[in-house]
């Protein structure tokens, strides 16, 4: 997902120099010199970061972020000033702007908070509970997977269903489509299935009349009609008592519920995204849940990657959560290199809310302005992962096998590799997927229908990857 910037700067060169190292960088920048054309570039499109020179042709930037952040209350400001004094820096702080760099500044610096700047920024607007804030980070292939998927389904109000491991993000997942699709001036209600008795879920969900029960001593609305014309999240899907799971499939096939004690249908304008972090399959098989159900559900399906599967955007997610805890009111820190990679080391069973609490807690203890991978490994003495040879069978050492001293003609490496790898390529992925075509397609980066080509042409059998329950 690229991240916007505005450049509010009248000097051509400076604008120039920045707009350049941004661009490198993979932002995709924005220039004007005017307050006035500011204004208008703000109210035509969303950035996720703007800069801002004091002295414009036009006025004082400093003065007027005030309107910015009524255009853009989420827009990280960063102010950038020849006027070196206490009281442009004082200004600069009363005005909530991200950062203040008198000129000259160091560009790499200036870069690196706008880095900082555009992951404290919110993807999908603001979220209700910034202490549970996993926003969108991450530029890996997995995630762009995703961010493919919710783009389609904004515009349309099909059945979403969310699956992936604790702590991955579904509710994020289902925040985005909310807030970012037709629906986003509705409620959006959420409702753990997991976390309800299960003879209270129906009246949860429904609603129950007065007297309905021992104990209904009032009429209670349920969250079907406290999402009317929004968006209903049903949290851990897999959880619902089979009694719940008939009459939830009757409402999404009626778009009708009834109250619990209730004579009288109501009807509901409601979309719903539900989620879960089991397998649904092996329950539809014992009978647990409704295959029918499933299949009305099921319409698009959207998985969010383990972070194990999406390592190359820890660093991004650090440095955003370690943002996150100083707002929180945690001390200031930086996160080394080093240290970022021992995070990467890591399996992370509870994924991105893991990280978070990781984070949190180095950025407490940590003895230095800067987290070192000393500090990291006191406290994470976890296993690290297994070197790719010993998890795929010496797969990545056979490889580097066959490449030692062999000689092959100019222009055929590629096909030569690939007829001796292809095969037990694909074994790794569905290896690394339990058997998962759908996943394991993703990880390998191709179409589901080739892999299945490839699995039927090479002789694979899938089901031998597929984790025994």
């Amino acid at each position: 997902m690229t991240r916007s910037v505005l450049i509010v700067e009248d000097d051509p060169a400076i604008a120039a120099v920045i707009a350049e190292a941004l661009g490198d960088e993979g932002y995709d920048v924005t220039l004007c010199s005017r307050i006035d054309r500011r204004d208008e570039l703000l109210a035509e499109r969303r950035f996720d970061v703007m800069l801002t020179d004091v002295i414009l042709e036009d006025g004082d930037g400093l003065a007027s972020i005030a309107a910015v952040h009524s255009a853009a209350p989420e827009m990280p400001v960063i102010v950038l000033s020849a006027q070196n004094t206490l009281d442009t820096a004082v200004r600069s702080s009363d005005s909530r702007a991200f950062e203040y760099f008198p000129k000259p500044f160091d560009l790499d610096e200036l870069t690196k908070a706008v880095e900082q700047a555009a992951a404290r920024r919110p993807s999908v607007g603001p979220q209700s509970d910034p202490a549970e804030d996993m926003p969108f980070i991450g530029r890996s292939q997995a995630m762009q997977g995703v961010y493919r998927m919710i783009s389609r389904v904004l515009r349309n109000d099909l059945t979403v269903l969310v699956t992936g491991e604790s702590g991955t993000g579904k509710e994020l997942v289902a925040e985005a489509v909310h807030e970012l699709g037709a629906r986003k001036t509705g409620p959006f209600v959420a409702v753990n299935a997991a976390a309800i008795p299960h003879d209270l879920i129906e009246s949860e969900l429904f609603g129950h009349e007065k007297g309905a029960f021992t104990g209904a001593i009032n009429q209670a609305i349920g969250k079907f009609e406290q999402a009317n014309g929004g968006t209903l999240f049903l949290d851990e899907i897999g959880d619902m008592p089979a009694q719940a799971q008939t009459r939830l499939l009757r409402a999404l096939q009626s778009g009708r519920i009834r109250r619990v004690g209730g004579r009288h249908d109501i009807a509901v304008d409601v979309r719903i995204i539900a989620a879960t972090n089991r397998d649904l399959a092996p329950m539809i098989a014992e009978g647990t849940f409704r295959e029918d159900l499933y299949y009305r559900l099921n319409v698009v399906p959207i998985h969010m990657p383990p972070l194990r599967e999406r390592r190359e955007d820890i660093a991004a997610l650090a440095r955003h959560f370690l943002a996150l805890a100083e707002r929180e009111g945690l001390p200031r820190r930086s996160i080394a290199e080093e240290a970022v990679a021992a995070l990467a080391e890591r399996e992370w069973p509870g994924n991105v809310r893991e990280l978070r609490n990781v984070v949190f807690r180095l950025a407490l203890i940590a003895r230095n302005e800067s987290i070192d991978r000393a500090i990291v490994d006191e406290n994470l003495p976890g296993v690290r992962i297994e070197s790719e040879a010993a998890q795929d069978g010496g797969f990545t050492s056979a490889l580097a096998s066959w490449l030692a001293g062999r000689s092959v003609p100019s222009g055929t490496l590629y096909h030569a590799a690939l007829t001796e790898f292809e095969k037990p390529l694909i074994e790794h992925a569905l290896r690394e997927t339990e058997g998962n075509q759908v996943r394991a397609a993703q990880l390998l980066g191709i179409n589901r229908n080739t892999l299945r080509k490839k699995i039927g042409e090479l002789g694979i059998e899938p089901e031998r990857y597929t984790r025994r329950r």
